[in-house]
């Protein structure tokens, strides 16, 4: 995102994508309207680096102010991109920008409220906004991006989602927050795992998993060989997953792609060669963890 929403004297309400998201968004005390702030492009640079944008990528910015960030990501890293932007001046002047650098097939503007952008469609999706902004957006985010897509916020995190990576960078034109330095956070959308698993292992025998999450978290129990065992360590990497479990004879790492109502990978059993291996899910489950 190229802009973010600043409170004014500690509200904000008016015009922009904040006051046109109605009941959806966080509540608000009328106030004024809050100002753009451009983010620094060395920023925006470094926000593409860390999602590691290339070409056949889709960025979404919400947001996107004067485009700088979508314009970036198409003339910069090769990639496709749209901006939402409530201000339709702002959205003019993007599509002119991106018109001046060539980009105009690749960087298109939409004045829209972001609370109504459909998301599906980003491989990245760029952020800057308040927490609670970025708080009242994560259902939706975990909910309609794909996994394995990349979620980067400038200064403000996703509260109890921890960031996969985080990275402090300098900022010698920023105007908020009283230092020249800027905070990026880098989420990848995790699969969906909780539940039942089970996969059949020829003359091995039935492996069970039962798995918890929280995020990109996981937790849980493997049944193999009538053992119960609690995994050691898993995990969860978009939608690349990876467990360890058991001990001896029945030592279990077992390493899949996670396809919605499966898992294929490979598995290696008591420290002989991996196997293929396919899980499934018998019924799936709701997901509340990942809200």
């Amino acid at each position: 995102m190229t802009r973010v929403w600043l409170l004014v004297l500690a509200v904000c309400a008016g015009g922009g994508a904040l006051a046109q998201a109605g009941a959806r968004q966080p509540t608000q005390a009328p106030g004024e309207e809050v100002p753009y702030v451009p983010t620094p492009q060395n920023v925006v640079e470094a926000m593409l680096k860390l999602a590691e944008v290339r070409p056949g990528d889709f960025v979404i910015d919400l947001g996107s102010g004067d485009g700088r960030i979508v314009i970036t990501a198409a003339r910069q890293f090769g990639a496709e991109g749209l901006g939402i932007e409530y201000d339709a001046s702002l959205v003019r002047a993007a599509t002119e920008a991106a018109a001046r650098a060539g980009v105009s097939e690749r960087a298109t503007f939409r004045k829209q409220d972001f609370f109504e952008t459909e998301l599906s469609q980003a491989t990245v999706l760029t952020l800057y906004l308040l927490p609670e902004y970025n708080l009242a957006l994560r259902p939706r985010i975990l909910e309609e991006l794909r996994p394995g897509a990349r979620v980067v916020s400038h200064d403000w995190d996703m509260g109890d989602w921890e960031p996969d990576e985080k990275v402090t960078v300098p900022a010698p034109e920023k105007t908020l927050g009283g230092t020249q330095t800027s905070t990026l956070y880098l989420w990848r959308v995790p699969a969906q795992v909780a539940g039942n698993w089970r996969a059949r292992l020829g003359a091995g025998g039935e492996l069970e998993l039962d798995l918890e999450q929280r995020f990109q978290r996981v937790g849980g129990t493997v049944r193999y060989r009538q053992v119960e065992c609690p995994i050691e360590a898993a995990t969860l990497v978009g939608d690349q997953f990876a467990l360890r479990a058991c001990e001896g004879r029945n030592r279990l790492a077992l390493a899949g792609k996670v396809h919605r109502d499966r898992i294929v990978g490979t598995v290696s059993r008591g420290g002989a060669p991996p196997t293929q291996f396919r899980a499934v899910r018998p019924r799936e489950s709701p997901f509340p963890a990942l809200r």
